[in-house]
């Protein structure tokens, strides 16, 4: 009978976190390495940094596999160790990559030299190769964890796409059990195949994003609505039932961002073509004003004076991240405008004063429409899915609601006398 290897995860952000715990729930015991003292103490006490639906409940089901640690010296009972630091990206979408360079200095000289070494963070194309190991086998495995659904896409991959010396020689046996493990296909590749892999993929994703917003708005000038054209889209093989084709605010989060911004670098420094990229990061920031676009028309050229209401921060639900959130477009775009009115805002991950100044927040979505004029719903979260309308008109002071995801109910707020504006389809 086979021992299960040990399995070591250094780096406890979103990235290392989530893949640490569901390794855990596969039955491997976990060394979660982290530098930082403090956030070890934390973790050790059940209390996470990071916003994910499930993975508190899969920590205290499986705490008894999980040690926290900031002792270097134990990541030397590990198998297999991940270097899994989440990496930082600036305003251009460019990584910053010396946060897992210094992980890898503090980790390689201290893990047995037959420990299989795993970069897990996404990295830029020739970087694993370039940081070698002079003892040992060293790999790149592509991270496919998205905001708001780690756990999921921890616990059930697609597949495993692994960065190789040699894509023809047999993963360690260490390594490959653990990988069999989550019962998916596993292709290895060279190094730079693996980490270019990630950014196609991404690629991918972003072309039906910008796809469904170019559509999604002429809809909204010529009297269609998009969301009867996407079934007929899911049900054509050649895009499929999971394809990002419902429109929305732009491309958030970080993630897209830095691959769009690798690609047009690559392409500048090898004078190669990327102006169909270029085009999707002018459409994504196009997209993003829609909002106060549609506010200022609907709402603030006729009464400068009025009080808002934002739901939602974070830039998609289930999720405490705000990066490049399109609700922090809208408010950017409200103070440069000028309006004057109060502006509430709510959200049930983030803090009103994570996201700026002068803003008022409310305990609850419903207590945040206290007399505004208007309310746009700028996150998804299944919360605003049951706002009372009944209840939202006698709070509110106007009757215009904005809507961009389509989170409540349009007829049950046209029936109530609302104003109600959504993306794909044309208002009323």
């Amino acid at each position: 009978m086979t021992t299960n290897p040990i399995i070591g995860f250094c780096g406890m952000t979103h990235l290392g976190l989530n893949s640490a715990i569901a390794g855990a729930s596969k039955g491997f015991q976990m060394i979660c390495f982290d530098a930082d003292a403090d956030l070890i103490a934390k973790l050790a006490q059940g209390d996470l940094p990071v916003v994910e639906p499930q993975l508190d409940e899969l920590l205290a089901t499986h705490k008894g596999k999980v040690t926290f640690t900031s002792l270097l010296a134990d990541l030397h009972k590990c198998d297999v160790v991940y270097v899994a630091p989440d990496v930082p990206t600036d305003d251009t979408g460019k990584s910053d990559l010396s946060g897992i360079n210094k992980l890898l200095d503090l980790v390689m000289p201290e893990i047995k030299k037959d420990a299989v070494l795993v970069v897990l963070s996404q990295v830029n194309p020739g970087f694993t190769r370039n940081r070698g190991r002079d003892e040992g086998p060293l790999y790149y495995q592509v991270e496919t964890l998205i905001f708001g659904r780690a756990v999921e896409r921890a616990l059930y991959p697609e597949r495993y796409i692994v960065g190789c010396v040699d894509p023809a020689a047999p993963l360690p046996v260490p390594y490959r059990i653990f990988l069999e493990a989550h019962d998916c296909p596993i292709l290895p590749m060279r190094y730079e195949s693996a980490e270019l892999a990630k950014i196609s993929i991404n690629m991918c994703l972003v072309a039906s994003v910008s796809v469904a917003n170019t559509m999604a708005e002429i809809c909204e000038n010529i009297g269609a609505d998009w969301s009867e054209i996407v079934p007929s889209l899911r049900l054509d093989k050649r895009i499929g039932q999971f394809s990002y084709i419902n429109p929305g605010l732009g491309i958030s989060g970080g993630n897209l961002e830095r691959d769009l911004a690798s690609v047009i670098r690559m392409a500048d420094a090898h004078d190669t073509d990327a102006g169909v990229v270029r085009s999707w990061i002018d459409n994504s920031v196009h997209r993003k004003g829609w909002p106060f676009r549609t506010l200022k028309t609907e709402v603030l050229d006729n009464n400068p004076d009025a009080n808002i209401c934002v739901l939602g921060l974070a830039y998609k639900e289930n999720t405490h991240s705000v990066k490049n959130s399109p609700a922090l477009v809208l408010l950017d775009s409200l103070r440069d405008s000028g309006a004057s009115g109060e502006v509430t805002v709510y959200d049930p991950v983030v803090a009103a004063n994570a996201v700026g100044e002068n803003l008022c927040s409310a305990p609850s979505s419903l207590e945040a429409c206290q007399r505004s004029d208007v309310v746009l719903i700028m996150t998804p979260w299944d919360e605003f899915r049951s706002l009372d309308l009944g209840a939202l008109s006698q709070k509110m002071k106007g009757k215009i609601i904005i809507d961009p995801y389509a989170v409540l109910d349009a007829n049950q707020a046209d029936e109530l006398g609302f104003k109600y504006i959504t993306l794909g389809k044309l208002a009323d």
